[in-house]
């Protein structure tokens, strides 16, 4: 495979050049004046798991959008084991991949790969997670983060009614008992959604309109390693144990994945809560609008999500493959707040959206994203 930063010219002389010969977007990288044709194309694309639906489906997206552009495609998933990730990636760039797409299982355990690919001249887009320490992370495809953050707590906010659905204060004072939950360390967005979503709540715990009984208010207590389900419904078994087990009454949990909220429910339920919110059920956000718990959503079990349109994920990559193939750069809308560690990484951010019963109609039915049938069903088709 012919290498992208051998590109001998310049992005604009490759674009006049690609518009005298007839191509248009996505017509081919240049090396030496050669067009580059679309079936020369490699493109290495490496998921995390296929435990999740979101990842399958992001895998599936970036892979036909970039099949639709007549690249090859080397699509691979890594069932959350950073060895083999790793070792998928070497595979990637020895195949001779002409750009790689990673969403990374650990952030910080990719640096030899990152280092191959830049000695072979292959750039890197960092995908939703962002890939640290390293300079050799070229762009940075992914959602505003802290603001998924925001949405989190603004729905549980609203969950209790001290926020309505305009976002406005009731007057409601509470107090209200909470328990938090974090994403996994090693996935540097878990970090961003904290923050966003502390930041949200922290006027109304220093107001004492919120209460976290378990005193556990830190990212490090709060954190699910790897966003396991099972990991959070042990700690809110425990947390319910710990806490709860003098009649002390939980109102809300702050969970930033949807995996994680059906773990939470899970251990509420089987504590005696619920089974619905009008049965008592506390209040329990997520993220990423999973099939199971969008259905858990129009049932009164679930409160709320937190949809984040993946499919526009994926077209972005595409784009920024693109842009890579022919000898460009990608368009980058925020160039300030996805800093590596080593060095700030040009970034395209996307907007997410609160869901809860009232608007799954026209925020995922009518886009597209789910059928009514496969939320009746509770998985897809």
């Amino acid at each position: 495979m012919r290498k992208l930063a051998a590109v001998a010219f310049g992005a604009a002389a490759v674009l006049a050049l690609g518009a005298c010969a007839g191509e248009g977007a996505g017509g081919g990288g240049v090396e030496g004046g050669e067009t580059l044709a679309p079936e020369d194309v490699l493109v290495g694309v490496s998921m995390p798991t296929q435990t999740s639906e979101r990842w399958i489906a992001d895998g599936e997206a970036v892979e036909a959008g970039l099949e639709e552009l007549g690249y090859d495609v080397d699509l691979q998933f890594a069932n959350d084991d950073i060895p083999t990730q790793s070792q998928q990636i070497d595979q990637m760039i020895t195949n001779g991949a002409d750009v790689l797409i990673i969403a990374a299982i650990d952030g910080t355990a990719l640096g030899s790969q990152l280092d191959a690919a830049a000695a072979a001249g292959i750039p890197v887009i960092s995908y939703d997670r962002l890939i640290r320490d390293n300079e050799n992370v070229d762009f940075y495809v992914t959602f505003d983060n802290y603001d998924v953050g925001v949405q989190q707590a603004t729905s549980l906010l609203q969950g209790l009614g001290i926020l309505d659905a305009d976002r406005n204060e009731t007057g409601e004072e509470g107090p209200f008992n909470i328990e938090l939950f974090a994403g996994s360390p090693d996935d540097n967005n878990a970090t961003f959604f904290w923050n966003g979503a502390m930041e949200t709540l922290q006027p109304y715990l220093d107001s004492g309109v919120l209460t976290v009984p378990s005193g556990q208010t830190d990212f490090e207590q709060a954190a699910i390693l790897r966003w396991q389900q099972e990991n959070a419904q042990r700690r809110m078994e425990d947390l319910l144990t710990s806490t709860y087990s003098d009649g002390t009454e939980l109102h809300g949990v702050l969970s930033p994945y949807d995996g994680l909220s059906r773990g939470i429910i899970t251990a509420l339920q089987g504590a005696g809560m619920g089974p619905s919110l009008a049965d008592g059920l506390p209040v329990v956000t997520g993220q990423d609008a999973e099939i199971a718990s969008v259905k858990l959503i129009v049932d009164g079990v679930q409160f709320a999500t937190i949809f984040k349109d993946t499919r526009l994920l994926a077209e972005q990559a595409v784009i920024a493959t693109e842009a890579y193939v022919n000898g460009g750069e990608p368009e980058a809308n925020d160039t300030e707040t996805y800093d590596n560690g080593i060095k700030v990484v040009p970034s395209y951010l996307l907007e997410s959206v609160i869901v809860v019963a009232d608007n799954v109609e026209p925020a995922l039915v009518e886009t597209g994203y789910w059928t009514q049938e496969e939320i009746e069903a509770g998985q897809a088709d």
